[in-house]
């Protein structure tokens, strides 16, 4: 069958079925587009999920740092202040004179120098040395090379060095130059004959040679490397029976216990004291770092205090080795 349909009506139908699918195709485009435009109330939900959980993580970052960094300063905070102390000793116990017509006030120490004994709780220690001190007023010419040093933690609890750390350095001036001013004696006068020296021997006698060297120092604790090679609290082997200007000792093992000043604010001064006596002394037969393993294992089980203030604690333990005596 032919088709009689002329050119221009067909023409005009295609053009009419163009123009129809045109407008049907852009409408159906139109549509798919605003739809793609727009988020469901479940991406949504996921999106805002996402977000909340990588605002946690960070947050949570964020606070990991700030307490990594805050103990990393309570840290150097600590070692600043052991390493001051520390110094200032292996440089006092250097120059120690060490004869055996000098006095000596020292854990168990017994006549015929000036009697340390068992020195339970904080030690103490006093002895010449060849450092700079303190010299009186008015004797700028008659001072000599020998100051008296000791070092104690203040148990005065009316002093504003409660409970800290104390250094001594008493310039002392030559024999006879002063009626008034100690001078510098030997054997048999002893440290604690000399009333102007009480403070070198107490614990709370107050005295303006002091000054304050450890002031987050709270416990202090030592004892001795004899030359047998045992550790000991008595300053000389058997069968010597006296320090003896230190003949015996190679070194003296300084153990002490620092606070930073962040986690000291957070025990009271009472606190501190009591923190201090559950600390052990030394007993023969301890080995290096058993003693400061002990008190370790004391902070831990404490549950009494605040566990920033216990965690803020640090302990050392040093070895500082003697020059040779000079008998």
């Amino acid at each position: 069958m032919s088709d009689d349909t002329s050119p221009a009506i067909r023409s005009a139908g295609l053009n009419g079925s163009l123009s129809f699918a045109s407008k049907f195709g852009g409408l159906r485009m139109m549509h798919i587009a605003r739809r793609t435009r727009a988020f469901t109330l479940a991406e949504l939900l996921v999106t805002t999920g996402v977000l909340v959980l990588l605002v946690f993580l960070a947050s949570q970052l964020f606070t990991s740092t700030a307490t990594v960094t805050t103990l990393g300063h309570k840290q150097m905070d600590a070692d600043a202040q052991a390493r001051q102390v520390l110094d200032r000793m292996a440089l006092d116990f250097a120059q120690m004179v060490k004869r055996s017509d000098l006095d000596f006030f020292a854990k168990q120490t017994a006549a015929p120098n000036s009697v340390g004994g068992a020195m339970a709780g904080n030690d103490g220690i006093a002895f010449y040395s060849a450092v700079p001190g303190y010299y009186p007023a008015g004797v700028p010419s008659s001072q000599s090379p020998v100051s008296l040093v000791a070092y104690r933690l203040n148990s005065d609890s009316t002093s504003s060095a409660y409970n800290r750390m104390e250094r001594m350095g008493k310039g002392l001036v030559w024999n006879g130059v002063s009626s008034t001013d100690t001078p510098v004696v030997f054997m048999p006068i002893k440290i604690t004959d000399v009333s102007a020296w009480s403070a070198a021997t107490s614990s709370s006698t107050a005295d303006a040679a002091y000054e304050l060297v450890g002031s987050q120092v709270f416990r202090f604790e030592y004892y001795y490397l004899l030359k047998n090679g045992n550790f000991s609290d008595t300053p000389w082997i058997s069968p010597h029976d006296s320090v003896s200007g230190m003949q015996d000792v190679s070194a003296i093992v300084v153990d002490i216990a620092v606070i930073d000043a962040k986690s000291k604010v957070l025990l009271t001064n009472a606190q501190i004291a009591t923190l201090r006596a559950s600390l052990s002394d030394y007993t023969g037969g301890m080995v290096p770092g058993q003693l400061r393993t002990s008190w370790q294992n004391t902070l831990n089980a404490n549950t009494t205090l605040p566990r920033p203030a216990i965690s803020g604690i640090r302990l050392y333990e040093r070895f500082i080795y003697l020059s040779p005596p000079v008998l």
